[in-house]
């Protein structure tokens, strides 16, 4: 980036990184996430790096918090309470280190680490023992007088405890967070229900919220939090390790989960814990604080800037961040629709690298109003599927144009089409070759066919082996082994692998062929209620209503399919090539969970969410996808979500993978 393209960018960041820490820390209101603020602020703090000449001191990163609210008494920091530098990565942490040791001049390998909790900074200072004000971080310099409030938290000490060998009757300050418990942020928001109030958005609002009400009482029934991170005084203290044990001496509760390192492999392994463990704690943490445990060093490195050399925020993977759009790709499905989707340079976004993100359809793209050159906030849907959430339309070029509604297939060059009332527009061309490809794809995928890529459906799509799903099932190994990356035992494996596939539930075989508005526990319904394949082929519209779930929506498309003659080929196509569909059976553990509702969390890794739920399913469960009062089973895989502790509240029984197959073998 040229220097005049990287201050346009500079200036455009600020102004908009600006706008929402007004927003956040003045008017206590969330316009942006806490991750895609980040990721902006990382942007300029970069930027801001390869151009220093660029650096001002009214820049975001010079700055820390915001301006106090006028309806407090203003109290000046004895010391400034300052901010911290994210680093989000390995090499990033490395090169902090780094820094370190040659600015220093000394080895960097002794470490002090604490969950960096989402709250309220504070600072509290204690004269002869005795709480005498507390005050938030506000400018930095200047904070907000909140020590009426602050009194009213139990977990903050009036009066300091004895320590051997320490003088508290000089004067001691200690800063921390203030913090919403999660339970009780729960109990806040069903009494504002109920009360017919607006809900809070999330719990470190709710607490700089409380925190700053005129009238005490209010913050007392709120049921805040504090932990302490950092102790300033005429203390026997020579590393952070210590003054963490001294406050817990003097009655504080220390940041938990905090312990000294000196490794950085070990170091990544908390970090990873920490991670592993968020989502089951009872408040929110956004990352670790890394922080040089001697405090003589420390002190040595000095500030940059505002921010402290000696300690740095490494953050968890961003659930949502920022990004520009490079370009916008149409993709054909395998019913034809069209989608298109935000193509990027590789982002990193929940731990993972990812280069596209869905926009829906073309009215999606008209809400949003997505134009080449934004720059977006995109985010992760389940984990699994990048999507464009809002665009920062103050960082867009000058000379966008909206994005125009393609008027033909951008695989096959075919017509395009939009039935009436509906907003995705289809391929007109039933050959399509995309949608061939991705029809093959999904029937590979119901028959559990493993080793089957798009890759190499493409290839046998290329080289005419096959045209449609049930030619899998025809494949010999010298037709395959001939082409490019195959050879004559890659080639018999994946015969092999198609062969021992060939038998298929009914259920599994009806989402095989993709029937539109068709999906599992649409297929499952259908199949407990037929039995066999002959008997639906021959369905009346009525008959399909009839069943329970199935609308008449679905119905029509069920109804529909099997009357075009092209698809009854295809399944008698299946069957010609060996294809064995087995009738449904009920079995005797049917109603093992019969009415029972199950909520599903983390990751599964011996069988898979989806087969989970099947599972459920066969045996007369319901899946729900929230944690209420009804659920009876919450089944919790790896980094379970914030269901778990919603669960735990509730008191819903929670089931390992381990139990869950345990209860089905039963």
């Amino acid at each position: 980036m040229s220097k005049v393209d990287a201050k346009r960018r500079i200036e455009k960041l600020k102004k908009e990184i600006d706008k929402h820490r007004y927003n956040y820390h003045v008017l206590d209101k969330d316009t942006i996430s806490d991750s895609a603020l980040d990721s902006l602020k990382h942007e300029l703090y970069k930027l801001e790096q390869e151009h220093p000449n660029l650096i001002t001191d009214d820049s975001p990163t010079q700055r820390v918090g915001g301006e106090p609210l006028s309806k407090f008494e203003k109290l000046a920091h004895q010391s400034p309470m300052l901010s911290m530098e994210d680093v989000f990565s390995d090499d990033e942490f490395m090169s902090w280190k780094k820094r370190l040791e040659k600015y220093g001049g000394f080895l960097v390998d002794d470490f002090f680490c604490m969950p960096k909790l989402d709250g309220l900074a504070v600072s509290l200072v204690y004269k002869n023992g005795k709480l005498h004000t507390a005050a938030t971080r506000g400018n930095g310099t200047v904070g907000e007088n909140i020590t009426s409030n602050v009194k009213t938290i139990s977990s903050v000490p009036l009066k300091l405890f004895s320590a051997k060998g320490v003088d508290i009757d000089g004067r001691i300050e200690v800063r921390g967070e203030i913090y919403f418990p999660l339970t009780e942020f729960d109990k806040l928001n069903d009494f504002q229900k109920k009360s017919g109030k607006d809900v809070f958005a999330n719990p470190r609002n709710a607490a700089a919220g409380s925190v700053r009400q005129l009238d005490s009482k209010i913050t007392a029934s709120r049921g805040l939090a504090f932990v302490a991170w950092d102790i300033d005084g005429d203390l026997n203290t020579n590393n952070m390790e210590s003054e963490w044990n001294l406050l817990k001496l003097l009655g504080f509760n220390p940041v938990p989960l905090s312990r000294r390192f000196g490794d950085q492999k070990d170091i990544k392994k908390h970090w990873l814990s920490l991670q592993r463990k968020r989502n089951s704690l009872n408040y929110w943490i956004d990352g670790m604080v890394v922080r040089l445990n001697d405090n003589k060093k420390y002190t040595q490195l000095g500030v940059v800037g505002k921010t402290p050399r000696g300690l740095v925020a490494w953050k968890f993977p961003a659930e949502e961040t920022t990004t520009v759009i490079k370009n916008i790709d149409w993709c054909v499905g395998r019913t034809g629709s069209l989608t298109p989707v935000a193509i990027f340079d590789p982002t990193s976004i929940g731990g993972t690298s990812v280069r596209h993100a869905s926009l829906h359809n073309y009215d999606e793209i008209k809400r949003l109003d997505v134009r080449l050159g934004d720059t977006v906030v995109i985010y992760k849907a389940g984990d699994i599927i990048p999507k464009v959430k809002e665009v920062v339309h103050g960082l867009r070029p000058d000379n966008t144009r909206r994005v125009l509604l393609p008027f033909k297939c951008p695989v096959c060059d075919s017509s395009v089409s939009r039935k009436e009332g509906e907003v995705v527009i289809f391929c007109a061309n039933k050959k399509c070759f995309s949608k061939d490809k991705e029809n093959i794809l999904h029937a590979a995928r119901a028959f559990k066919i493993d080793g089957l890529g798009p890759q190499i459906i493409v290839k046998l799509l290329e080289s005419n082996l096959i045209n449609r799903p049930s030619d899998l099932f025809l494949l010999k190994p010298d037709d395959i082994s001939v082409l490019e990356g195959f050879g004559e035992l890659s080639a018999r494996k994946l015969v092999t692998e198609i062969q021992k596939n060939k038998s298929i539930d009914l259920a599994s075989f009806i989402v095989s062929l993709g029937i539109r508005n068709v999906g599992d526990k649409t297929a499952q319904d259908v199949a407990k209620k037929f039995k066999e394949l002959n008997k639906l082929m021959v369905a009346t519209e009525e008959e399909l209503v009839a069943i329970e779930g199935v609308g008449g929506v679905v119905a029509q498309s069920i109804y529909e399919y099997f009357k075009e003659e092209h698809n009854r080929d295809l399944v008698a196509m299946y069957l010609d090539s060996g294809v064995k569909v087995m009738n449904y059976v009920q079995n005797d553990t049917d109603d093992k969970f019969s009415q029972k509702v199950f909520v599903i969390t983390g990751t599964l890794s011996s069988m898979g969410r989806e087969l989970a739920k099947s599972k459920i399913r066969n045996h007369g469960g319901v899946i729900s996808g929230s944690v209420s009062s009804k659920t009876d089973y919450l089944l919790a895989g790896e980094n379970p979500g914030s269901k778990h502790l919603k669960a735990t509240t509730l008191g819903v029984r929670i089931l390992s993978e381990n139990e869950f197959i345990a209860m089905l073998s039963e």
